[in-house]
């Protein structure tokens, strides 16, 4: 393992892996049907309003890919050409580390990690397949997020703060759902990084009507994690291949071209910047985290394009926007020197994706790859950053 510096690390990117009562044991028995797991030829399935998804291959995480297994793949060194099944090797159990906050805290000890936010996994699944009932979207979540506390706890000894998850289908009770969080001592809350559905119609969590939510979110100091979901953009993928469900882990290399994977962030940045949440609450922070950071640098062309044509239309220019309000956790395969020079290095954020198998094996093996970096710009990166953000001040 890389050598431990001297300063607390604050990692922005771990996860747990949800048991089967993490949305079921608080979900009230009337919305149960909409959410279970099925046995499919001996193998149990996640059904979401009846039908079976894909997208998370075994939902229960009895067996897991060993963390880091997929390491070759994003970093494109695969010369053997393995499949993301024959990178993954033997699977492992799934340990108490990664399922309870007590025992996570016990490994990053071990790990050499202080801080860390914790990502749940099923939930980058949920909203997409749950558009046709606000209120059973907000039920599932909610009863998330009740499980979350219980288990892991929303900064538990100031050292684990797991994201609770709100979605914006009905901004009351977005609101109320936030007030319950932050109750209960959240210091950030997740939001999918797509369109907010409605029934008659998607629209941008940018526009006036969102504001309330925006809103508590400035007043409370906190900030607003977008991680990388299912945000829908598969659909530009249909309509050159047909099919239906996205499949992550299923090879593709017409997708990997399609650069979806940056499509839904890019734009959920662009739509709070150019729909002027910044500019109505100067308070509120936006952290993206498992999205990479390659989309970071076609967004700055595009944003300082558009003030070039139409200045009138923004309140300064929108790359000083978003060097303000948004931060970045890169993965560690890309060029984080040159994210650095075009959003600065207090916007850039360490994020190892541990456990999973496309993160690094250990989060301290990110180090290495901030070598172009001083040790001061280490520093803020692999700590100080994250710490002001929680912490609700500037780094």
């Amino acid at each position: 393992m890389t050598a431990r510096p001297d300063y607390p690390v604050y990692d922005a990117d771990n996860h747990l892996y949800e048991p089967e009562e993490a949305m079921t044991a608080h979900l009230p028995k009337k919305w149960r049907s909409q959410f279970q797991y099925v046995e499919v030829h001996g193998r149990k399935k996640l059904a979401i309003g009846g039908q079976i998804s894909e997208y998370i291959p075994n939902p229960t995480f009895e067996v897991l890919a060993a963390p880091g297994a997929h390491e070759k793949w994003f970093r494109a060194q695969n010369s053997e050409g393995l499949s993301l099944r024959e990178l993954s090797g033997r699977p492992i159990s799934c340990p108490p580390a990664y399922r309870n906050g007590a025992d996570r805290l016990k490994l990053m000890d071990e790990q050499g990690v202080h801080a860390t936010l914790v990502f749940p996994t099923l939930a980058s699944a949920v909203e997409e397949r749950m558009n046709y009932d606000h209120e059973l979207m907000g039920a599932v979540l909610h009863a998330l997020n009740e499980w979350i506390h219980e288990a892991w706890g929303f900064a538990r000894e100031r050292r684990l703060f797991a994201v609770p998850f709100v979605t914006l289908m009905d901004v009351d009770a977005a609101v109320r759902e936030l007030e319950w969080c932050l109750a209960r001592g959240a210091r950030t809350v997740g939001l999918r990084p797509a369109p907010v559905p409605g029934y008659r119609g998607s629209k941008s969590f940018g526009f006036v009507e969102f504001d309330p939510f925006w809103a508590r979110v400035a007043e409370a100091g906190v900030f607003v994690s977008m991680h990388a979901s299912d945000s829908g953009y598969d659909r530009f993928a249909r309509i050159w291949e047909g099919g239906s469900e996205f499949l992550p882990f299923k090879p593709d290399p017409f997708k990997s071209c399609l650069g979806l994977s940056g499509r839904a962030i890019s734009d959920s940045i662009a739509a709070l910047i150019c729909h002027g949440v910044f500019d109505r609450h100067p308070r509120v922070r936006v952290a993206s985290i498992e999205n990479g950071s390659k989309w970071m640098f076609p967004l700055l062309d595009a944003l300082t394009h558009a003030y070039g044509q139409m200045p009138k239309e923004f309140s300064r220019h929108p790359v000083e926007t978003l060097c303000e309000h948004v931060f970045v956790a890169p993965f560690y395969e890309e060029p984080i020197e040159k994210l650095a020079e075009k959003i600065g290095v207090s916007q850039v954020l360490f994020g190892s994706d541990y456990p999973h198998p496309e993160g690094l094996a250990n989060p301290l093996d990110f180090l290495p790859e901030l070598s172009g970096f001083s040790a001061l710009d280490q520093q803020r990166i692999m700590s100080g950053n994250l710490k002001a953000l929680l912490e609700g001040r500037a780094a």
